[in-house]
This record gives structure tokens, C-alpha cells and sequence, in this order.
């Protein structure tokens, strides 16, 4: 399956929030994971299900023992958080106070499952080099292992409740915007965005020929499908798109407000990376005029991003049904499915679509 951008819930105990040195591990470790991957971890229940998932874990411990030897770590509790990823605040020898201080600094150690949207992780983090996203310290490829600048307090966007949603909204466009001002590389490598696109376009047109029962429309379907074909290739410029932006990925630091994590990163039209941050910085559509939320919302992104904002919707709506595409057929009973219809025409007609 071609990379899909995550809409994960947002994790119990915010990823980069400080942790105490030495702090034990949980209580309801599976021995089966060793004591630093507790039973009670959401990546557990998630890569259990699995075979792959399951031989991911049992090497798991010992890639984290590994890891910690070389690179010199101390290790804290694990962020309960993840469903393909292990992450721990860390801290790495300092030598920055001079010889013999012995003085360490704050990071955080990442071990992901090895899946196709987590290749390109590092590189685009190094390629950002601190604007507008986390630091890479060390990397490792055979292991899909980060070792990252820690997020201090790391409270996430979509939790910063104090923040009316607007100022969160500005506040993460000009993050975004930073990562896009960082020039790509010719030959760097990453993913297009129009291959992943492409893709989803072929299973739209395949969902639309099915026969669904009412609140189903296939309509939407194509729709998306020309979408997904035809706006990839009318974007006037190119970025290196984060790929996943949503609320959960933004997270408060010291060295900027504001920081971006865990990028998908693909290449391509800058106007696709918006649309999570929209939808999840809170609920539009359980406002009692979600169209002027969305209209609104979606002009005051665009403008802070120097974008059109009818692409900006269009991306929306093609985004939108994306999520359909899979959800039609994991939902038991469609329930959730006819809802997410209702909302993607809410979007088209804001899109004027």
C-alpha cells in the first residue's frame, strides 16, 4: 500500500515531554518485549496483530540495548504513544562544558517499525536541519532508529487548549512554511507525491465501481479520483512536503515555539500538506456552520502560506475522501463512513467542487 497519511489519536503523554533520568519503566512489562516495552504500549497491541509486527518486537529490547551502548544513552520511561513506533526520552554525554564536567543533554531515542513511509524520516530531518523541525542527532538505517532533539515542554498543538484555534492555525502555517522555504537537492531521492497519488486515484475509480448501499456516494469517489489525478501535476511549484502535518506532529520547544515531527516525507504541490492541521486542530464539522469554519479556516491558512486557497480546499477534499477509501471497508457497518460522505461534501462545496 502506498504511504497514507496517519490520523492516529494523539498520544497519552506527549512526545519530548521531559522525564527524569533513571525513571523505572511502567509496571505490566510483557517478558515477552523485555521491561523497557511495556504490555500497556499502544505500538505492543498495534504490531501484535501481526507476524511481521510480532518479530519486530521480540528484537525489539534488544535493538533498544544496542542503541543505548552505542551511543551512550540513559534511558526514561517510554511515551505511552505510537501504534509503529518505540520512543524514550533519552540523554546523550555533553561534552560541550568542557572535559571532565560529565555533563549530558536531553533527546529523545525513536525505533520505528520498518515500513515504506518511515525511509525517508531521517533524511528530510537532516535536510531541515533544525528550521522548523526536531534535530537529528544519529541516525541509524539498518534499524530505523532516531536519536532526536527533545521537544521541552513537547505540549502537542491539538492540546494546547489555551490557544485560541486560530493562532494555533498561524502559528503551525509558519512552521510549515519553513520547512517548504529548504531547498530540495536534484537527485535527493524522495518519494513524489504524484506516485502516491496515482495510486489512491486507481482505488478511488475501483471503490466507485463497486455497488454500496445508500449514503455511499460514488460520486464522491470520482471526484476524488480526477483530483488526485489532476492536481499533482498543476502545482506551480514543488516543496519537500512533510506528508503527515497534523496537530499531534507540532510540538511546543525552547529553541522555537513550535516544532515539527515524524514527517512522511514526499516532493510535491505544497498546498497537499494543510489539510490534517485544518480538520484535527479541533472539530470543524461539529461547529453549527462548519462550511464558514472551513471557508474561513482554509482562506486564513492559505493566505499565511502564500498558497491559493481553492487548491488548499481541492487538497481537502481529495485528502478527505482518501480516508474514505479505506475506511468503506474496514467500518463493520458504514456508520462512520456515511458521516465522512456527509463531510467531504461539505468540503466540495466549500471548494465550490
Amino acid at each position: 500500500m502506498p504511504p497514507v497519511p496517519s490520523r492516529s489519536p494523539a498520544p497519552a503523554t506527549p512526545a519530548g515531554a521531559p522525564s527524569p533520568a533513571g525513571a523505572p519503566v511502567p509496571d505490566g512489562a510483557d517478558p515477552r518485549w523485555g521491561g523497557r516495552v511495556p504490555a500497556s504500549l499502544p505500538v505492543v497491541a498495534a504490531m501484535g496483530r501481526h507476524d511481521a509486527g510480532r518479530a519486530w518486537l521480540a528484537r525489539l529490547p534488544a535493538t533498544i540495548e544496542e542503541l543505548r551502548e552505542r551511543w551512550g544513552l540513559r534511558l526514561g520511561t517510554p511515551f505511552h504513544g505510537g501504534s509503529c513506533s518505540w520512543a524514550a526520552p533519552a540523554w546523550r554525554p555533553d561534552d560541550a562544558g568542557g572535559p571532565g564536567r560529565g555533563g549530558t543533554a536531553p533527546a529523545v531515542l525513536k525505533v520505528t517499525w520498518p515500513h515504506p513511509e518511515a525511509v525517508g524520516e531521517a533524511d528530510a530531518l537532516r535536510l531541515w536541519a533544525g528550521r522548523g523541525a526536531a534535530r537529528v542527532y544519529e541516525a541509524d538505517p539498518t534499524t530505523y532508529a532516531l536519536l532526536l532533539e527533545r521537544c521541552d515542554p513537547g505540549t502537542e498543538l491539538g492540546r494546547a487548549h489555551g490557544l485560541p484555534a486560530d493562532e494555533r492555525l498561524t502559528a503551525a502555517a509558519d512552521v510549515l512554511r519553513e520547512l517548504w522555504s529548504v531547498p530540495v537537492p536534484a537527485g535527493a531521492g524522495y518519494a513524489p507525491l504524484t506516485d502516491v497519488t496515482l495510486a489512491w486515484a486507481d482505488l478511488a475509480e475501483e471503490r466507485a465501481a463497486r455497488r454500496w448501499p445508500d449514503g455511499i456516494d460514488t460520486g464522491l469517489f470520482r471526484l476524488g479520483a480526477r483530483l488526485l489525478r489532476e492536481l499533482p501535476g498543476s502545482a506551480a511549484r514543488e516543496v519537500l512536503l512533510h506528508g503527515d502535518f497534523n496537530p499531534g506532529n507540532v510540538l511546543a520547544a525552547r529553541r522555537r515555539p513550535w516544532l515539527a515531527i515524524d514527517p512522511k516525507p514526499m516532493t510535491g504541490d505544497p498546498a497537499f500538506d494543510p489539510w490534517p492541521l485544518v480538520e484535527q486542530v479541533d472539530d470543524p464539522f461539529a461547529r453549527p456552520d462548519p462550511r464558514a469554519v472551513l471557508a474561513r479556516r482554509t482562506a486564513l491558512v492559505a493566505e499565511r502560506l502564500g498558497e491559493d486557497a481553492w487548491r488548499v480546499r481541492a487538497w481537502a477534499v481529495a485528502r478527505h475522501v482518501e480516508y474514505l477509501l479505506w475506511s468503506v471497508v474496514e467500518d463493520e457497518d458504514l456508520a462512520r463512513s456515511v458521516v465522512m460522505m456527509g463531510q467531504a461534501r461539505t468540503l466540495a462545496d466549500v471548494a465550490g467542487l
